[in-house]
């Protein structure tokens, strides 16, 4: 894989690599008419690249609900939005311009912090109108991000969800979801906890680039061990899958995870929606030039001449020979590790409401 740490003068902005993020690139916040330009002559290689933020986030309802038909899922929980890992080719990137912000360095350096998440989800659990179902952690930015090891927040939820037996769908690709191995082989132990494990390459290299504070593909693979042995139903993500450059680890993936404990797989074609198509086409030519164009060009291929196409049904799956080759590929490589491609399915049956408002019992304690 070839890399180039020096700035272009590509398009407006210079294409420059920071260390330890996954874009140094800026691109217009679609919603504001102001743009900051950085200074090409002004970057310096040995200057240290911006420090993470952390904001506080004052939501004051923590459940998100969707109705996508593209989602298995209508609730969901973010105890943070922006994302620290600085996964280049993120599609909750461009969420983090309706907070003013853009999708690109500020996406991973300005993060979101909801710190009271536990007290609201405690209070949604606890209302008269809340009827019992899966709820995902997280359905947009990951809630194991670096700085969950510090604050917890995530663990707090868990505790809730726990608490009242919600039953819930953990997506991560950090190894820090096995810190609440307990938590989950719990709610598992009533049906009622699943963890899907991101693995998009195998390559630590690649993968460096590309999510360079995410966990290695070694300690991914690990994390679904850890969980698999404890109870814990897990299913190996293999997403996003970028064509012309990962497309052809599938095989090896799955292999890999169902090795690790995993019993099912699933897998998205890369999405590029908005700025997220400037951010992936300058990280491309930064460190994969001789593939850039063969990448872009099999993107165009399934979606419909463009680099994105939003339409519900196919935006997941993607359209075309390519996408239909994709498909055909996972599906031997599921078929070859003995993996199925869904989870066991969530049971809310062991919901327990407490026993006072304040929901004062341990978490173990008989109903």
């Amino acid at each position: 894989m070839k890399s180039n740490p020096r700035p272009q003068t590509g398009g407006e902005a210079p294409l420059v690599q920071l260390r330890g993020r996954g874009t140094a690139q800026n691109p217009r916040n679609r919603f504001v008419s102001a743009e900051f330009v950085a200074d090409p002559e002004a970057y310096d290689p040995d200057e240290p690249g911006p420090r993470t933020q952390f904001l506080r986030d004052h939501t004051r309802n923590i459940i998100s609900r969707n109705d996508s038909p593209d989602i298995p899922f209508d609730a969901s929980i973010n105890p943070y939005r922006g994302c620290e890992h600085g996964c280049v080719y993120c599609f909750a990137r461009p969420t983090h311009e309706y907070l003013g912000y853009s999708s690109g360095l500020d996406f991973e350096t300005k993060i979101l912090v909801k710190h009271d998440a536990a007290e609201l989800l405690r209070k949604e659990l606890q209302g008269k109108k809340w009827v019992p179902r899966p709820i995902a952690l997280s359905g947009v930015t990951d809630p194991y991000q670096p700085v969950e090891r510090r604050l917890r927040i995530t663990r707090a939820c868990l505790e809730v969800l726990a608490e009242f037996r919600n039953p819930v769908a953990v997506v991560t690709k950090n190894h820090l979801v096995t810190r609440d191995v307990d938590l989950l082989a719990e709610l598992a132990s009533h049906n009622a906890a699943v963890v899907n494990i991101s693995v998009t390459t195998l390559d630590a290299e690649l993968q460096r680039t590309m999510e360079p504070r995410a966990a290695t593909p070694a300690r991914r693979l690990d994390a679904i061990r850890i969980l698999s042995q404890a109870g814990v139903p897990v299913r190996v993500l293999i997403a996003p899958v970028i064509p012309g450059l990962t497309d052809h680890e599938m095989p090896a993936i799955a292999a890999a995870a169902a090795e690790a404990g995993a019993v099912a797989a699933g897998y998205v074609p890369l999405r590029l929606p908005f700025a997220l198509k400037e951010l992936f086409e300058g990280w491309l030519q930064t460190h994969v030039p001789d593939r850039a164009d063969k990448v872009l060009n099999r993107i165009r291929d399934m979606r419909g001449g463009k680099l994105y196409d939003a339409q519900w049904g196919t935006r997941m799956t993607g359209e075309g020979i390519f996408a239909v080759q994709m498909g055909a590929l996972f599906a031997t490589a599921c078929r070859r590790a003995g993996l199925t491609r869904d989870l066991p399915t969530l049971s809310a049956e062991a919901f327990r409401a407490p026993h006072d408002a304040q929901g004062q019992f341990g978490l173990f304690d008989a109903v």
